[in-house]
């Protein structure tokens, strides 16, 4: 079974997760993913570059709990979350997250609820680049009111 979860420097490719991730498995009829890439401004200001940290061990620990939660949610047969780390540029890819089911709906709202759960509860720090200095970047309300549509409460509140 392909690893469930990559954190990384390099790049990945979309077509070659989602082969890997829908391998031998006849019984999926439905495959839903996200890609999240770096943008060039933030709050209306211009983002030269992103970098992101995490802590290397318990940011995978944490992601295979989300996938667990998921897979306990919905009837999906699988899911594969990518997040880079490191120094990025805008138009960069930074996360991927790909849930294989029976049908649509299901990893429609695998796929929805694995990206709430990463944009708040996974382990990484990012800090931005822009032309009045580096700044590490808050969590955002609305990043916590879509986590609390599922019915979590961020655990750092």
């Amino acid at each position: 079974m392909a690893a469930r979860v990559s954190v990384q420097t390099q790049d990945f490719d979309l077509a070659e997760e989602i082969a890997a991730l829908r391998a031998g498995d006849a019984r999926v009829g439905a495959v839903c993913s996200f890609i999240g890439t770096v943008r060039d401004r933030s709050d209306g200001a211009a983002v030269s570059s992103m970098e992101l940290e995490h802590y290397p061990g318990m940011t995978e620990k944490a992601i295979e709990a989300m996938i667990d939660e998921a897979q306990r949610r919905f009837d999906i047969y699988g899911a594969r979350v990518v997040h880079r780390v490191g120094l990025l540029q805008p138009t960069d890819q930074i996360v991927m997250v790909a849930v294989t089911s029976a049908h649509r709906a299901e990893s429609f709202k695998a796929c929805e609820f694995l990206m709430d759960y990463l944009k708040t509860q996974a382990p990484f720090w990012k800090k931005e680049q822009t032309p009045a200095g580096a700044h590490w970047v808050d969590a955002r309300v609305a990043d916590d009111a879509a986590l609390q549509r599922w019915g979590i409460v961020k655990a750092n509140s």
